[in-house]
């Protein structure tokens, strides 16, 4: 049986979309913060209590997680993701679901809390999957590989 070697994007290429993309999302939610900030102080005097920063921390957490879910399980890239020719795909080379996105998402908080450990197996798995990935059955290949089902270099 014949497979052909899919060109899986490596962790330098992954880590300036990621980066990109933080970037992105910063933008949106403080330029949203300052047009809120701005209205606040024409109505009065704007002055955050704690349930206030509360829900502004919220708010910031739920604008990251619509950013990268809704582009992961609608085109199968963010932005920045295009910018580098890479796309994230389930098994069957489609983009990954809603719930996959989700579980991908939760994954990447856990990768990059250890200091960005849940990356490292980027380095030394055959499909060069992070931690997310694993726990999301998902890839990171470049915008010009074949798709379909994930493939894998044939055995020597």
């Amino acid at each position: 049986m014949s497979t052909t070697r899919v060109h899986y994007a490596g962790i330098a290429t992954r880590a300036l979309a990621l980066a990109v993309d933080v970037a992105i999302v910063q933008v949106i939610v403080f330029t949203c913060a300052a047009v809120i900030g701005l209205v606040g102080s024409l109505v009065g005097d704007l002055h955050l209590d704690t349930l206030g920063r509360v829900l502004a921390a919220v708010a910031w957490a739920l604008a990251v997680a619509t950013y990268f879910v809704t582009f992961w399980s609608t085109v199968g890239q963010t932005p920045a993701m295009r910018m580098m020719d890479i796309r994230v795909v389930a098994a069957d080379g489609t983009p990954p679901s809603l719930g996959r996105s989700i579980v991908r998402l939760v994954g990447l908080g856990l990768a990059i809390i250890p200091f960005f450990a849940g990356f490292l197996p980027v380095l030394v798995d055959d499909r060069r999957r992070g931690i997310h990935d694993m726990l999301a059955a998902t890839v990171v290949e470049h915008e010009g590989s074949p798709g379909g089902p994930f493939l894998s270099a044939p055995a020597p």
